[in-house]
């Protein structure tokens, strides 16, 4: 009976010293596809998150705790992000969650987040409806460039800075691909321009050549892109296979490593919108870069904008955290909503980035465009960068 007791109380005793090691850590969400054809952004933003946090954490941590991240792997696909979202709070009790990387996961998944009143701060998806997919009190924010922004980007590069006449669209058959082809298509209209053709496409598809045809028959002058980078470079390949050469313009994720290694010397020439082009333009800048390649023995980031905004992410909530004083999700939230400390990240510095009636950090005015030039991504318009182009901020409401 002795030895019973003592079991008894020796496993009692083991229950509450890990319950104690748990509450000495701030447990945070990190979900996004670390597997598939998505991965190059998924790796990157979590690899990113880990660096920020890893350096936060050997700074103290966030009101004298350490930063736990949970990780889970939505493989891009709904039902998973379903899952995920559901086991980060239910099961792991996550106070916040960074992540969400496909546009349809998102919507899916982030509504469980509003429910149980938990912060989601979006790093990569950028479908334009995530941000106001609930109303106030809103526990979704984001820190990537929506589509509404990157659509316009798109449209004047095209339209009015190279003058081409006759865009085709092609764009995936995810939330993605087709909110962003609705965005663009609302671009053009208000240029006066209709897109001559408009194709469709599914993930995992390896020819492309019947929708390049197509676009070549209708007479495009330039092709529009809303899709994920394996299937992008299987755009390039079909102009390729059919010695047809007209300018790519999409959106950001013609960056991805999938899409540049893919397509090889056919990607070249690529545009799209970027908040964050691997260049060591300011300080900062060079100390992420720098930090990254030594920490995961790598130079070229497989998806820079996906670790640059993860990075940054992690950032902002630690200081709405410390702010809040508090792990409790309303108040971190309203924290979010009116920082009062000034966080010089890698794609910008946030002074004052959300509000109660904008949970959007990046503006208009900050994306730049990216040119795929030798195996990288470049700025395409030098004069964008220059001077006091290189940080841009945005304006103050």
């Amino acid at each position: 009976m002795k030895l019973k007791t003592f079991l008894v109380a020796l496993v009692a005793s083991t229950a509450m010293t890990g319950a104690a090691m748990a509450a000495d850590t701030i447990k945070i969400g990190l979900s996004g596809p670390f597997t598939g054809g998505s991965a190059s952004m998924g790796v990157s933003m979590r690899d990113g998150v880990k660096l920020a946090a890893e350096e936060i954490n050997k700074a103290g941590g966030v009101l004298g705790k350490q930063i736990e991240l949970i990780e889970r792997d939505d493989e891009a696909k709904n039902e998973v992000g379903v899952q995920v979202s559901q086991e980060l709070i239910n099961k792991e009790g996550v106070v916040a969650t960074l992540g969400f990387i496909n546009t349809g996961v998102a919507l899916a998944g982030q509504r469980f987040y509003q429910e149980a009143e938990i912060p989601v701060i979006n790093n990569v998806a950028t479908g334009t409806v995530i941000s106001t997919q609930f109303k106030a009190p809103n526990y979704v924010f984001r820190t990537s460039a929506s589509d509404a922004i990157q659509s316009v980007m798109i449209a004047d590069e095209a339209i009015k800075r190279q003058g081409f006449k006759k865009p085709a669209i092609l764009a995936d058959s995810t939330n993605y691909g087709q909110l962003g082809q609705a965005d663009l298509i609302k671009a053009l209209d208000k240029l006066s321009v209709k897109p001559v053709a408009t194709e469709k496409f599914n993930i995992g598809d390896t020819d492309m050549t019947a929708q390049v045809l197509r676009a070549k028959e209708a007479g495009a002058d330039v092709i529009l892109t809303y899709g994920i980078g394996p299937e992008l470079a299987q755009i390039a390949n079909a102009m390729a296979k059919l010695g047809w050469k007209v300018p790519m313009i999409g959106s950001w994720t013609l960056s991805m490593a999938s899409y540049i290694d893919t397509a090889g010397a056919n990607g070249d020439g690529a545009i799209m919108p970027e908040t964050f082009i691997q260049l060591a333009s300011t300080p900062k800048r060079k100390a992420f870069i720098e930090a990254y390649q030594k920490k995961y023995n790598i130079d070229r980031m497989p998806s820079p904008v996906s670790a640059a905004q993860g990075y940054d992410s992690v950032y902002l909530l630690a200081a709405a955290i410390k702010q809040a004083g508090s792990t409790d999700g309303r108040k971190i939230r309203e924290a979010l909503e009116n920082l009062n400390t000034k966080i010089e990240g890698v794609v910008t510095t946030y002074d004052h980035p959300f509000s109660a009636t904008d949970h959007e950090a990046i503006s208009p005015n900050i994306p730049v465009m990216g040119l795929v030039k030798g195996g990288r991504v470049v700025p395409a318009h030098d004069e964008d960068v220059q001077g006091d182009k290189a940080v841009r901020v945005k304006p103050k409401a």
